[in-house]
């Protein structure tokens, strides 16, 4: 595998689109590139401003011992240290220069790119995005310094990081959630779909702490919000009864259930049309079909 591949490889399409005059593997007038090269672990130094600030202490002893078997086979991304001469700060892969340091390798591959401050965070956000293993808080905070920082829409998220829009503006919900609901979700005691259930919830904390304690389903815990929200809620008339469907549109019905996993009905009006009605049982499942009718699979 080529240097430039290898400087690619983890970062995906994401990083290029969002910084078409930064690409990692190509020289740019702007941000030089040098060449690949070795150097002692001990030279490197982690960047203040990473967005991660947990590591998991087993995957990063998994990450060790695949270390000290094969080697590191992709180069960090560095910098020259702005104010210690002789060190070089992390740009991208310090979970690496960890596990290196924990199979107590003396050197390591890096890429040198001369980048200022501003580049250095945008490309760590960016990059830790594309590791697809923050949690869903840490995620929504590099979107929200994406775009805060950096000017970047949701729209411009969503093409350059192969996501929905609706996944990003899901998740940049969350961070309206209370502060003890966070830590909730970054500690692994609360899912994402269990915390977007309690945005809209009257005291999201408490019910949080309930969801935990009955071990309550995502779908039970937004019945108990809307219950909690609307208690005087009047019930909803019966629907009235319906004229019997034809074979061809139950089948029809049917076929699509089965393709979209989520409950469809068809109702004609004869020659002047009819509606499609697609039911869907919780937020992930929303995010689901957002996903399939946008084209994002």
């Amino acid at each position: 595998m080529s240097d430039s591949k290898l400087a690619k490889r983890g970062l995906g399409r994401g990083l290029s689109a969002l910084m078409a005059d930064m690409d990692l593997a190509t020289p740019a007038p702007t941000a030089p590139l040098r060449d690949r090269t070795m150097i002692p672990i001990e030279q490197l130094t982690a960047n203040p401003d990473q967005p991660r600030r947990s590591f998991d202490p087993e995957a990063l002893q998994e990450l060790a011992d695949s270390l000290r078997a094969r080697g590191v086979l992709q180069p960090l991304i560095v910098r020259p240290h702005p104010r210690d001469q002789g060190l070089y700060q992390i740009v991208a892969g310090e979970r690496r220069w960890r596990a290196a340091q924990m199979a107590q390798l003396h050197e390591m591959p890096v890429i040198i790119r001369d980048l200022s401050d501003t580049e250095v965070l945008e490309v760590a956000i960016i990059e830790n995005i594309q590791r697809a293993d923050l949690n869903a808080i840490e995620e929504a905070a590099s979107f929200r310094q994406l775009m805060d920082r950096f000017g970047h829409t949701q729209e411009k998220l969503a093409e350059a990081l192969n996501k929905s829009r609706s996944h990003i503006a899901n998740l940049l919900r969350l961070l309206n959630l209370p502060d003890q609901v966070q830590d909730l979700v970054k500690d692994g005691k609360l899912s994402a779909g269990h915390a977007r259930a309690l945005i809209t919830a009257p005291d999201a904390a408490q019910l949080a702490r309930k969801v935990i304690e009955k071990g309550l389903s995502v779908r039970e815990t937004e019945d108990l919000v809307r219950k909690l929200s609307q208690p005087d809620a009047p019930r909803a008339k019966p629907a009235p009864r319906r004229a019997e469907k034809d074979a061809d549109t139950r089948a029809l019905e049917s076929d699509l259930s089965a393709h979209l996993k989520m409950g469809v009905s068809i109702a004609h009006s004869g020659m002047d049309g009819g509606t499609l009605t697609i039911s869907y049982r919780d937020l992930d499942q929303l995010d689901a079909l957002c996903q399939l009718l946008g084209g994002h699979r």
